[in-house]
């Protein structure tokens, strides 16, 4: 099958239970099980990892950094949005 009758697949691996995925690269496969068994055999050859992720990248949404003036606006006429206005109870006030 030619590559362009594949679809792109993006992969992101956990190196370790509690940590968090990581963008490791992208690759070319014909479904997800297929994506998942490439990753598997291109990202993790030395046991580099514990969970993989693989994403059709046509299915990701992302901002764009143009907009992100506008996108990611501060919420600064919204204080209750911080924590730090709240008082906590004295049963969990070591949070």
């Amino acid at each position: 099958m030619a590559t362009q009758e594949l679809d792109l697949y993006e992969v992101f691996l956990r190196s370790r239970r509690g940590l968090d995925h990581k963008h490791v690269g992208s690759l070319h496969a014909e479904d997800h099980e297929q994506a998942l068994e490439y990753a598997r055999d291109v990202y993790t050859r030395r046991s580099e990892g514990v969970s993989i992720w693989v994403v059709r990248s046509s299915d990701i949404c992302a901002s764009q950094e143009d907009d992100s003036d506008s996108f990611f606006d501060p919420s600064d006429d919204k204080p209750y949005r911080h924590a730090m206005y709240y008082e906590l109870p004295k049963a969990v006030d070591n949070m």
